[in-house]
Formats: structure tokens, sequence, C-alpha cells
């Protein structure tokens, strides 16, 4: 009876899995039916997926960084198409042509060894990067298994050293890392597009299907800076850089209509062409990062701080016997005792007793208005990277000898940059401009009334003086051309103060004085030898670059006789 009621249900478990296979059977036939025969269309993309899955991939189509250039459109910054090669690690390891790969490669067969073991797990590798196409080519052709070649775009700087430390670089990705390369880099970089394309079992590309997405090229970006005064600067800075055998230099130019920067340049400098392995004391934009004690340029500011409080003019005499004035534990010495004189003598002078007498009568407070309005201690906002605002103390107390000081420039700190846009001010007619690197297009910016014009137009007579026959910047002087400045000359500042025998040199300049078109400020840091004041080191430096700039720019000579009766001999032998 036992055996009766067993054998159906076995029979049942059989039945039951055979109709599950045939289930199954049928299924599978109708899958295939209806991808082949029924539905011929939906079976092929099917196909087509599974084998786009393995061997249909999706690459980056680099895209053209934007040019830069000058503002004449001379180019200072361009990508041109390269090639890197790079390998698959897995499909390369055990060729038996790495002795001849590696020759090609100009490379130590060990070294290239050694990256393919490093590279082991991995499925990609560069082996050189930014090749020219010929080289790229010859490598190629070898038809290596598992050495590849794609296309990309390396920078060129037409301009090498000239302007590198204002254009800056990009590194090996073609990314902006410094100077204007990095401000503008969103600017310039353009949108990467997209292609597919067929490989092998061998990862070798059988066929290029189509571009899904084709790549925007970066815009271009035009500075301000002129490449004909740029090279003319830059020559003139490394001569008298090299002769002084100076630590280093600066020269910034401004259009005085415009505020736009048409030169700045600096020495020691890199090629951006090369390595890039410039120290970093060269690759710095030391126009704009770098701080210096501007000194006695500030006595400038000061004056203007005189003629607004109503009680001084260009003629004012001051008494600065017996040559030399205390204040507090110090003393203020002139190199001889000039008696009195006017105040635009005291400027051309650049007498300490003459200063510090209308310092004392007009307190800091007035002076350091006057520098707070024309920007030492902020930023001039050009984006630049490593920008430097300088520094304007505004402390609750100040001793004496602080007050006196800061009318001499001490104290304080500016970059050359700011030192040129605050005399700026005295070329435009009291008015300043916002500082561009880019040049402008349309309509010059209004600017800020800063002083008056009857101000500005003092001030400028007295600079003038201070370049005449017994000024402190008679070599500053440029032939054909009227030209005023101040002089600056202040110790350098190390870890226990002030240094003895290190200086900075400094001039500010406005030419032509009569009909202003450009200011330029020249800072040459550490000067040795008997000769490192301003007016012995960087007035000089100011004529030959103002003589070619000038020029360059086709600015006709001045006429003589044409200043405001403020810059006009006054009481006391100034001329």
């Amino acid at each position: 009876m036992r055996r009766e009621q067993k054998q159906p249900l076995s029979l049942l478990r059989f039945y039951l899995v055979v109709g599950v296979l045939c289930v199954l059977l049928a299924l599978l036939v109708w899958q295939i039916l209806s991808l082949q025969i029924l539905d011929s269309e939906r079976g092929y993309t099917f196909l087509q997926n599974q084998g786009d899955m393995r061997s249909v991939r999706t690459a980056e189509i680099p895209a053209y960084r934007g040019v830069i250039l000058d503002r004449r459109g001379e180019p200072l910054a361009l990508s041109t198409p390269v090639v890197s090669i790079y390998a698959n690690p897995q499909l390369l390891k055990n060729s038996d042509r790495l002795e001849e790969l590696a020759e090609a490669l100009d490379m130590e067969l060990s070294l290239l060894q050694d990256k393919l073991a490093r590279y082991d797990s991995k499925q990609f590798m560069y082996l050189l990067r930014h090749q020219v196409p010929d080289h790229a080519r010859d490598i190629l052709d070898k038809r290596i298994k598992g050495v590849f070649g794609e296309r990309e775009y390396r920078r060129f700087y037409p301009a090498g050293e000239v302007a590198a430390q204002l254009v800056g670089f990009t590194n090996v990705d073609g990314q902006g890392i410094a100077g204007l390369e990095l401000t503008y880099n969103e600017w310039l970089k353009g949108t990467p597009g997209k292609k597919k394309y067929i490989k092998d079992l061998h990862g070798e590309v059988v066929r290029d299907i189509g571009v899904l997405q084709p790549a925007k090229p970066g815009k271009d970006l035009v500075l301000s800076i002129d490449l004909r005064l740029q090279y003319q600067q830059h020559r003139e800075l490394q001569r008298a850089v090299s002769a002084l055998s100076a630590a280093s230099g600066t020269v910034v130019t401004l259009d005085s209509h415009t505020g736009e920067v048409l030169a700045m340049v600096n020495y020691p400098v890199y090629n951006p062409n090369g390595s890039k392995s410039g120290s970093p004391d060269s690759r710095r934009n030391r126009a704009m990062t770098d701080v210096y004690e501007p000194g006695s340029t500030m006595k400038s500011l000061t004056m203007v701080a005189a003629l607004e409080s109503g009680r001084y003019t260009p003629d004012t005499m001051i008494d600065t016997s017996p040559g030399r004035i205390r204040v507090g534990p110090k003393v203020y010495p002139d190199p001889r005792n000039y008696g009195l004189i006017s105040m635009t003598r005291v400027l051309q002078k650049s007498s300490q007793v003459g200063v510090t007498k209308i310092a004392l009568d007009l307190g800091h407070e007035p002076i350091w208005d006057v520098f707070n309005r024309f920007g030492i201690g902020q930023s001039p906002g050009t984006g630049f990277p490593g920008e430097s605002a300088g520094k304007l103390p505004n402390r609750p107390r100040w001793y004496a000898t602080e007050k006196v000081s800061l009318a001499f420039g001490y104290g304080i700190s500016a970059t050359p940059l700011q030192l040129a846009s605050a005399y700026s001010v005295f070329a435009n007619e009291g008015k300043q401009l916002p500082i561009s690197l880019l040049a402008l297009e349309g309509e010059t910016p209004e600017g800020k009334q800063i002083i008056s014009r009857e101000t500005a137009a003092q001030l400028l007579g007295m600079l003038h003086a201070v370049t005449g026959e017994h000024g402190t910047a008679r070599k500053a002087r440029v032939s054909g051309y009227q030209v005023g400045g101040k002089t600056g000359t202040v110790h350098k500042v190390g870890p226990a103060g002030y240094e003895k025998d290190k200086y900075v040199a400094l001039f500010a300049g406005i030419a032509p004085i009569d009909n202003p078109r450009i200011v330029t400020v020249v800072v040459i840091n550490d000067p040795k030898g008997k000769l490192y004041g301003g007016g012995a080191v960087a007035a000089p430096v100011f004529s030959q670059i103002t003589s070619g700039t000038l020029r360059i720019l086709g600015v006709p000579p001045s006429e003589i006789g044409t200043l405001s009766e403020a810059g006009k001999s006054a009481p006391g032998g100034a001329t």
C-alpha cells in the first residue's frame, strides 16, 4: 500500500520539472525569435548596446584656451596643438619592444620599466606630455602595442620673460596657476567637448563614431600694456639693475588719462616657456605684491595737506635755519642750512626741516587723511593674485616722532602700483581713476575727485621744480620734454629694524608735466656701491625710460613756458 502511494507523487514531481524546463526553453526560443526575426530592429539595438558596452568609449575633446593680447593685438599667450603619448601598462609591460620604445622616448630603459611597475595595476599612464606633432608621430608610427597618442594644447608665450610676471602661466593641464592666467582662468579656459570612438580588444582606436558635444573655445583677453613699451622698459631696467648690482627693480607706467597700465616690468625675471623652474623670487610681480616705505615721495602728498589747510601756498616762506630740527629724541637734519625758503623749494630740496615744520604745524590728522584719500593702505582692486594693499596705520595714540615720520613717508608701506596711482591724481587734474590691467573699450571711467584742480596744478608746478637745475631729481630730466616728479630714499627694513647700509631708491614722475600723458614709478631695491639715493639711482632710469616711452607713444615735445604760474620761480630761489 505504501509503494502504491509514492509512485504517483514521484511522477508528479517529474512532470513538474519537465514542465518548468519546457516553459524556460519556450521563453528562450521566443526571445531569440523576437530579437532576430519578429523584431529585427529591437534585436539589433539590443546586440548593438551590448557591444557598445564593451568597445565604445567616450573621450574629452580639449578646448582651445583664449589668446592673451596686448593693447595693439600682439600675442602674449596662445595655445598650440601638441600630442601627448600615453600607454596601457597592462598591454605594454610584457612587450618585447620596451628597449625600442625607451629609445624613441629618449628615456632610460630602467626608468621606463620602473614606471611600468608603479602603474602595474592601472590601465593608463602618460609617457610624454605636450610633444610637437612630428616627434609624436615618429613614436606612434612604430605601432608598439599599448602605446597611444592624444591631441592636447600647450601654452606658448611669445614675449617670454618680458611680460612673464604679469601674464603668468598655466600648468600642464592648461589651467592658469599664476598671474592673469590665474585671475581670468574661467574666461580663458573654454569648455571641453565630447566624442565617441570604438576600441578593439587591444585598446587600439578602430574608428571615431562622431562628436557628441563640440569643444567651446575660451575667450580672448586684451591687456592694457603696450608690448613696445614693455620691451623698452625691460631693457632699461635690466641694464640699471645689473650696473648697480641691485637685488631687484620695478617700473610701472600708467596712462594718466585712463588709469590703464601701459607697462609693468620687474627684474629678475624667468622664462615661462621653459621648465618654469625659476625661483619664486623671480616669479613675483613686485609692482603689485611687494611693498616698500615710499619715503620722500610722500612729501608731495604732505604738501597737498598744507595747501588744503589754507595756511600755505607754493610761495609761503619757511625758515629752515639752522639746517636741523629736534623732535623728541630725534634730530632731523638737512644736507646744509637752506635758510628762509619757499614751500616749493622745500619740496625741491626735499628739506627735512621744512617738512617737519609743516607737519608739526598741521598735525598728523590732515596728512593721514590725504594719504588715505590717495589710496595708501587700500587694495587697487585689480584682482591680481597676491595684490597687496600696503599699510597706513591709524593708531589711537601717536608719538611726536611718528607724526613727523608720517609726513616723510616712513612707518607706512605701498606698492609701486599704488604710488603710481597716487601721482596720477596730480596728472589728471585731481581725479583718481580705477587702475585697469585690461584695455578699456569705450568711455573712460569718470574717476573720483580727490583734490581740487587748483591744488593739482600747484603740485605739478612744484614737482617740475624738483627736476630743475637745483632740485634733487635733475637727473630725471628728459631732452625735449618738461617733466616733474619726486625722489625717495629709504633704509631697508630687516629683522632687527632699519638696516644701516641697505636702501631702496624710488622716483615717481609725470611726463610731460605741461600736458601729462604718463605717470611712471621706478623702484631700485638694494643698489650696491656709492650711489644709492633716489635722485642718483632711480631718477636716471626714469629719464631713459620716459624718453623712449614718449617717443614710442608719439607724444610731441614740450613747449617751453606752458606751465602754470604755480610752477614758476618763487621767492627763496625756487625754480
